[in-house]
């Protein structure tokens, strides 16, 4: 698994939508509101769609290294196998979305939500056959003390996820609305590069918004401690947001709404799985180009 994350030349495909962002995912995917009356079955309807999508034939290890899965995900079964195995079988790298969400904006951050059930999560991941985490934050405005902060939280949270010998993959998103993108963008690269200097671990993974300068990540594609750079679409449609991977060499996908936008639930199995391999070889294109 790690010689996959680190030499695969593919993308990471994000499959993690939590319960505050699934009915927008089921709503893309051609499942309006009312086709579901609780959490259940809402939480059912995804994990169709998820196994969909990870037994598809073109959903594998050749263009697709990883992927990010909700807990409810890593907990099911999709093929009639578990999904970490199911996954991992077809050459891709399971990993674990364990945030439990964003606290209110302050000083121009939102912060996650304390966590006191990672180790237990953690754990259980491991013994399911995951490889790393995940764990998202969000920067809104280039505010110096935040960005300190996020950074900080983040790097305590990989701390701990990493004493189980899992791979964190620490998101500080940059929100690509924000009026002072760029300026957050060099917060964000010179407080990081200060955390990686400090950290003593195994080298970790960064998610991150594509940047407004291209190039700009360069120092943190090339740090010793760091294992991969993917990016996040961050609410780019497919194209734009390929063409802004593009101008970013060494930097990887990790998309989710940009790697399912045209997939729908009426689609045939042949229809289907023409769309996601065709959305699977445009990010691939763009993640090695």
């Amino acid at each position: 698994m790690l010689d996959q994350i680190k030499s695969g030349q593919g993308f990471i495909a994000a499959l993690d939508q939590s319960g505050g962002s699934t009915p927008k995912a089921l709503k893309g995917y051609g499942i309006e509101a009312d086709a579901f009356s609780n959490d259940e079955e809402m939480f059912g309807l995804i994990h169709d769609m998820r196994s969909r999508i990870v037994t598809a034939p073109c959903f594998n290890g050749e263009k697709v290294i990883g992927a990010i899965l909700f807990e409810r995900t890593m907990d099911g079964e999709a093929g009639g196998k578990p999904v970490p195995a199911l996954l991992w079988e077809r050459g891709v790298v399971p990993f674990l979305k364990v945030d439990k969400g964003l606290e209110e904006e302050a000083d121009g951050v939102q912060l996650m939500k304390a966590n006191p059930g990672l180790d237990d999560l953690c754990k259980r991941a491991v013994a399911k056959g995951v490889f790393g985490t995940k764990m998202r934050s969000v920067v809104n405005f280039a505010n110096p003390a935040g960005i300190k902060a996020i950074v900080a939280q983040q790097f305590a949270e990989a701390a701990r996820i990493a004493a189980h010998g899992l791979v964190p993959i620490i998101e500080p998103e940059v929100n690509i609305k924000s009026a002072e993108r760029d300026a957050a963008d060099h917060l964000l690269l010179k407080e990081t590069l200060a955390a990686l200097d400090a950290w003593t671990g195994a080298p970790v993974m960064l998610k991150l918004s594509l940047p407004t300068e291209a190039g700009l990540f360069q120092p943190l594609v090339d740090h010793p401690k760091v294992l991969r750079v993917v990016a996040l679409s961050g609410g780019f449609a497919r194209p734009e947001a390929c063409v802004e991977l593009a101008k970013n060499p060494g930097v990887i996908a990790s998309f989710s709404r940009a790697l399912l936008e045209d997939l729908r639930h009426q689609m045939s199995d042949e229809e289907f799985n023409a769309s996601l391999g065709g959305a699977i070889k445009e990010i691939h294109a763009a993640s090695v180009a």
